[in-house]
């Protein structure tokens, strides 16, 4: 998308990626932690493709951030 054609971001919808932000780390934390102590490697297979999903999350919200990030109000 070209930066001219995006408006700024809200305050209200930086605080949703925000929060969004939070909750993809703590299911990344998560499902890395029940890999690691998971005993059925099927399921440790399973549980490995939900924390890569979960960890592209997280890059499209940072992203997301990035590109807004010009179009930020200086703040003084």
């Amino acid at each position: 998308m070209n930066y001219g054609q995006m408006k700024p971001l809200s305050g209200k919808e930086v605080n949703y990626i925000a929060d969004s932000v939070a909750n993809e780390d703590m299911m990344i934390r998560m499902c890395a932690a029940a890999s690691a102590v998971c005993t059925n490697a099927q399921l440790a297979g399973a549980i490995s493709d939900h924390l890569r999903v979960h960890e592209q999350h997280m890059h499209m919200l940072v992203d997301a951030l990035k590109q807004h990030q010009q179009l930020a109000p200086a703040q003084s």
